[in-house]
């Protein structure tokens, strides 16, 4: 039941299915204008259509829908136009599709041929056949087509739309003018036969250089007649001529520019070779051909060689030429008594005669004379030979002075002999120990080395037939080769005698030389040798002399010269020099006190101390207090110092620097003051500060000063001052009126110090007796007397120490 149902309902549909139409398939040309029609035309009503594209790219065209059919309009095909489509229709509630491939095609341009009008004939050409817009390029074939048979193709998946065919040709002149053709054909279904398959011909043009050249003529005329050559030649483009003719001096004369050359009253000087170059832009071809001009011998010469005048002895070759025209035979003669001698004759056209050895009857007339078939041509040479003129020349020619171990040449040049013959000789009589070397007119002796024995003089003879010349020179030979050598005996002591030696090695000749002695610029010593030697020797010189202080490093110069005429100047003299080594004891010993000798205590001092000794030797720098000598500093060498940086008054005193070496010593000394302001200034008062009326009071300052105080004793009530040297005060005859204050003033031009005491007189009872303490007063006084005394010589003393010390009085 249900089927039946469904087929009922079936039915109905199936009867009012509607068709839609499309092509499966177009193909479009590029460049045309198209249109692509989908229709529906059994739908009763308006139909929906819709395009569209099934590649991935827009269709690229517009569409036109009416009621039941669309059109997509295409105004200029183009190769992105190529698609599938789909057309798709609905008429009421049905729906259709429908799909067409869109396929496109360009094939507009005949091909294009290029290459083919410049080929060059028996070389490789590659054609060029090019195929332009051409799409799909894939189904494109090319042909290329010679004499009516395919010589190359090709086909397919070229993948551009210009296509280029080469193809390789090697033409010969045959191929010239013929025709060649590029056919292509775009094998697709549906493109329309007129335009399936287009093809162009060309014809071909082959250029070749200048080919097949070749000259004809007659190339042997007579004198006075014409010349004509004929040039012929191949080639593409048409070649040009040129005629050249080849001067016998390598210069060419350019005669004209066409094919045939014409020569009209052919000369001598027509003869020759002439030159046709046939060129083109592809290259030239040159042809020569050589141009006999037939006459009677011409140019005949007779020449001798090296010369025609001669010396007796020398060689000479005698030649006969005949150069003009072709010869076939030539004669030399001489001319003896008037009648021609014949010498030689050859076949053809030259000959020559040697004579080795000339001799005067060898002077005369020499004839050469030349024949062919069309006549003969003679001409002379006078031959002269002289006796010979030797000259003979020795370099070197004056008095040569040689050093020994150099190297010397003798040349001995011969002139105006073809042979001469040398000897050397030595006019001592001597035999020569050196091997002269002759070569043609030079023989030259060498001396390679220069010894003492070479010395003399030589002689060069030289003979040339019955002549005979000579010339000699003088050979003088030195040796002074090394320097003097100057040796002594040593340092020596002032005093002493010293000795020098000077020695030069292997000289010669020792009566030349000279030997000086010189200190400085002065000469001090001269000695010439008396002596005679037959070879080299030793050269020795001493100089004896007392030496002294001012004679240390001292430069002595042994000067040796060699007084003989043409030394080289720089070979004249030699030096050596010696410097003098003095030995003596330590002297000029200074010691110096910076900056000065009196000094205020507290102030710095130096002590420099310099000396002059050879050797060196030892320094000593030391302080004498009393007698008592306290060394300071010591040290090897000739200078030395000491500081003292802050002086006091026990540094007053005499200071000495000692120098000592092996031979002795040598002192200086320098004494210093130091200058100080009273200090510590005590007053000591004998017998006592209390005494009794008509007593004397004896009052001792002491201080420490320099330079020594002035002392003032002085009472505070009073204007009495009473001045002291020493320091010591003696009050007489006390009364009690003495009684008071004093003051002790201590002055020097540093500073000063003062120190106050009382005095005390006892009033004395009158007319009292004497008892023992008058005996006692007297006895105190002569005490202090004694005292003072002792005072006085303990003060002068301590003067030279640089200090006072006044606290000893007396009574």
């Amino acid at each position: 039941m249900d089927s039946a149902f469904l087929l009922t309902l079936l039915l109905p549909v199936a009867v009012v299915s509607h068709m839609l139409e499309l092509p499966r398939s177009v193909l479009f040309k590029v460049g045309d204008r198209n249109e692509l029609r989908c229709s529906m035309l059994s739908c009763p009503e308006k139909v929906k259509f819709v395009w569209t594209a099934l590649e991935d790219k827009p269709i690229f065209a517009t569409p036109k829908t009416g009621d039941k059919e669309t059109v997509l309009i295409f105004d200029n095909v183009m190769k992105n136009h190529a698609n599938a489509i789909m057309c798709r229709a609905t008429c009421g509630k049905e729906t259709k599709e429908l799909i067409t491939e869109v396929k496109v095609y360009s094939f507009p341009r005949n091909p294009v041929l290029s290459g083919y009008d410049h080929l060059i004939m028996g070389k490789e050409n590659v054609l060029s056949c090019e195929v332009s817009s051409v799409y799909p390029s894939e189904y494109l074939d090319v042909e290329w087509i010679y004499e009516n048979r395919v010589v190359y193709s090709t086909s397919g998946d070229f993948e551009k739309d210009a296509v280029s065919i080469p193809y390789t040709i090697t033409p010969s002149s045959e191929d010239d003018g013929k025709a060649i053709t590029c056919r292509a054909s775009l094998n697709i279904e549906g493109v329309p036969p007129e335009e399936k398959t287009k093809e162009t011909s060309r014809h071909i043009k082959v250029l070749s250089a200048p080919h097949n050249v070749n000259v004809s003529g007659e190339t042997a005329v007579s004198l006075g007649s014409s010349l004509t050559l004929t040039c012929k030649a191949e080639g593409n483009p048409k070649p040009a001529f040129t005629w050249t003719a080849l001067k016998p001096d390598g210069q060419s004369v350019e005669l004209g520019k066409q094919r045939d050359l014409f020569v009209h009253n052919v000369s001598l000087s027509d003869a020759g070779t002439y030159q046709c170059n046939v060129s083109n832009v592809l290259g030239n071809q040159i042809v020569n051909v050589s141009v006999d001009v037939q006459a009677p011998p011409v140019e005949t010469h007779i020449v001798a060689s090296p010369q025609s005048s001669l010396k007796e002895g020398d060689s000479v070759t005698i030649f006969c030429k005949s150069s003009g025209v072709p010869v076939t035979r030539v004669v030399l003669s001489k001319r003896v008594d008037g009648v021609d001698s014949e010498l030689k004759a050859k076949e053809g056209a030259e000959t020559s005669v040697t004579l080795d050895s000339v001799k005067l009857s060898d002077t005369g007339m020499f004839v050469c004379e030349a024949f062919n078939e069309y006549g003969s041509q003679r001409t002379t040479l006078n031959l002269h030979v002289e006796a010979h003129l030797l000259e003979v020349e020795l370099q070197p020619n004056d008095t040569i002075v040689s050093d020994r171990g150099s190297s010397l040449v003798f040349s001995c040049l011969a002139s105006g002999c073809p042979h001469p013959k040398f000897s050397w000789k030595n006019l001592l009589n001597m035999p020569i120990h050196r091997q002269p070397k002759t070569d043609g007119f030079l023989s030259q002796l060498l001396f390679d080395p220069v010894e003492v024995e070479d010395e003399g003089t030589y002689l060069c003879e030289v003979t040339c037939g019955s002549i005979k010349k000579s010339k000699q020179t003088e050979v003088k030979v030195f040796s002074f080769a090394t320097s003097p050598i100057v040796k002594s005996t040593g340092p020596s002591l002032t005093g002493e005698m010293m000795k020098l030696t000077c020695t030069i090695r292997d000289v010669f000749p020792v009566n030349l030389f000279q030997i000086l002695w010189i200190d400085g610029e002065r000469e001090i010593w001269r000695e010439e040798s008396q002596s005679f030697s037959s070879g080299s020797t030793d050269l020795t010189s001493v100089y004896s002399f007392q030496v002294d202080t001012e004679d240390q490093d001292k430069h002595i110069t042994c000067k040796v010269l060699l007084d003989m005429y043409g030394v080289p100047p720089s070979q004249v003299v030699k030096t050596a020099s010696t410097t003098l080594s003095i030995h003596y004891p330590p002297r000029a010993t200074r010691i110096i006190a910076s900056p000065l000798t009196k000094l205020k205590e507290g102030e710095p001092v130096s002590f420099s101390c310099l000396s002059d000794s050879f050797p060196v030797g030892r320094m000593v720098l030391s302080r004498v207090v009393d007698g008592i000598q306290t060394e300071l500093k010591t040290i090897d060498g000739v200078e030395t110092s000491f500081t003292l940086p802050s002086v006091m008054l026990d540094d007053a005193g005499i200071y000495v620097c000692e120098a000592f070496n092996i031979y002795g010593n040598h002192s200086d000394s320098v004494e210093i003051t130091v200058k100080a302001p009273p200090r510590n200034t005590t007053v000591e008062i004998f017998p006592s500060t209390n005494v009794q009326e008509g007593q004397n009071i004896t009052i001792c300052c002491r201080s420490v000063s320099f330079p020594p105080p002035a002392v003032v004793l002085s009472k505070l009530d009073s204007e009495t001052n009473i001045y002291s040297l020493d320091g010591v005060f003696i009050l007489m005859n006390l009364t009690p009126n003495d009684t008071g204050l004093y003051q002790v003033n201590v002055t020097n031009d540093l500073g000063y110090e003062t120190e106050v005491f009382n005095i005390n007189v006892i009033e004395k009872r009158l007319d009292s007796p004497l008892g023992w303490t008058d005996f006692l007063t007297l006895a105190i006084f002569l005490g202090g007397a004694a005292a003072l005394l002792g005072l006085v010589l303990y003060v002068w003393r301590e003067r030279k120490k640089g200090f006072y010390d006044l606290t000893k009085g007396i009574i």
